[in-house]
């Protein structure tokens, strides 16, 4: 059975089908094949049923809060923020789209929203400034895997409803792992501009940190309003996202006045359409994630890894090997859905906190969307260059000193306790 569904998943991802699609047929063959006792009907509901979460609402909200901010004039006042900040050091610009992305993922939860919104903004600035379309489109993308690293997270909620896990802890965690990428490839920006002989931009004064504050003071209010009313026990993180869209859109309808009715028809339609696109994921992936738990493969397969070794070490490498080859080829969604079933049984047994698993596995799956071929905030970054001619290999050969970065930033998240679990108990 495991073969089966393993085998026909592989199979159907090589032959570029769908991953949601995939995930499916690879279910139902596997019931089919399996020798369970279990129509094949059982697929479809446990596709409904595993949708059908309250913790789950909270993704199109989010995603809609995204939008309306990047639509409603809110994310550019954080890309000015950013400016006063940074504007003035070698790879200022850089710096800029890194800082904001990190302002904008304090907020919006999704890496290709970060992508999309600050990098909007800041490409073309960066182009016109002497930078390399290709360079520029790659500080974007790498800019971008801070969304959902610095929370809220929809990756961090997926985990938490599959692993039932505090998703209000895991938000708290992610701050620690979040600073970390954004520090170092900062540091990455500052040192391949410096080797381009990248322009430096004016220095910033302080006057112009408050005039930029005074202006952005709303949009830095919201996620202290949203992550302090998740932490005080206010609201849930699914109705904060309620809470994020309401708030997003009286301010940019009704205070900055940039929202029009045709912006806010476009900003409903791409929500509904991610928003579909990663249930559908999140539907055939928990019905894959079923079956392997009814039929004990991934208490085998904990077995046969726990047999081989039990020194934490070794265990959490393979963890992360195995989760940097899967995100190479899968989306986030699905690889939180099919490998925290496998893991957890896995890291329980050596005693490690499922809470830790949930943050190693959020900023590997976050890494994987720079990792071609399925690097989604790559796909995005290419589409605002396009008109530069820029490919995908062209944006691959610049992130790849970013990829390498954050890939040693995975191994020391997953080995530091202190930078994530550390700081939850700290402040608890």
């Amino acid at each position: 059975m495991a073969v089966t569904m393993f085998g026909t998943l592989i199979l159907l991802l090589v032959l570029n089908v769908p991953v949601a699609v995939s995930i499916g047929v690879a279910a139902i063959l596997g019931v089919v094949t399996g020798g369970l006792p279990i129509n094949p009907v059982v697929v479809a509901q446990r596709m409904f049923t595993s949708a059908d979460s309250f913790p789950f609402m909270a993704i199109p909200f989010f995603m809609l809060a995204g939008g309306l901010m990047e639509y409603g004039g809110i994310s550019r006042r954080l890309v000015n923020l950013a400016s006063s900040l940074v504007g003035g050091f070698r790879g200022g610009l850089g710096l800029i789209t890194i800082l904001a992305s990190a302002f904008f993922g304090a907020i919006s939860g999704s890496n290709p929203a970060t992508v999309a919104a600050i990098g909007g903004i800041m490409v073309p600035e960066m182009i016109r400034k002497g930078y390399p379309p290709a360079y520029a489109g790659a500080i974007a993308a790498a800019g971008g895997t801070l969304g959902v690293v610095i929370p809220p997270s929809i990756p961090m909620i997926t985990f938490g409803v599959v692993a039932g896990v505090s998703i209000g802890d895991l938000f708290m965690a992610g701050f620690g792992p979040g600073i970390l990428i954004a520090l170092t490839i900062s540091v990455v920006v500052v040192a391949l501009s410096a080797r381009m002989d990248i322009p430096l931009e004016p220095k910033r004064t302080f006057s112009d940190f408050l005039s930029a504050l005074k202006d952005s003071v709303l949009a830095i209010v919201m996620p202290l309003i949203i992550l302090g009313g998740i932490y005080g026990g206010i609201f849930t993180p699914t109705e904060a996202g309620a809470v994020a869209v309401v708030y997003s859109f009286v301010v940019s309808v009704f205070i900055y006045r940039e929202l029009t009715l045709p912006k806010l028809k476009t900003v409903i339609i791409r929500a509904g359409i991610s928003t579909s696109v990663v249930f559908f994921v999140i539907a055939t992936s928990q019905s894959l994630s079923w079956l392997i738990t009814i039929s004990r493969v991934s208490q085998a397969i904990a077995d046969s890894i726990l047999s081989v070794t039990s020194q934490p070490f070794l265990l959490i490498t393979l963890v992360n090997v195995i989760l940097l080859v899967f995100g190479i080829f899968l989306e986030t969604q699905a690889i939180i859905l099919l490998l925290a079933p496998l893991f957890l049984p896995i890291v329980t047994g050596v005693g490690m906190d499922p809470l830790m698993l949930g943050i190693i596995m959020v900023v590997n799956t976050s890494v994987g969307m720079i990792t071609p071929p399925m690097a989604v905030n790559l796909f995005v970054a290419v589409s605002l260059v396009k008109e530069h001619n820029v490919t995908i290999e062209k944006i691959t050969r610049y992130i790849l000193p970013f990829l390498i970065v954050e890939i040693v930033d995975i191994f020391i998240v997953s080995n530091l306790p202190l930078l994530s679990v550390g700081i939850l108990k700290l402040v608890k």
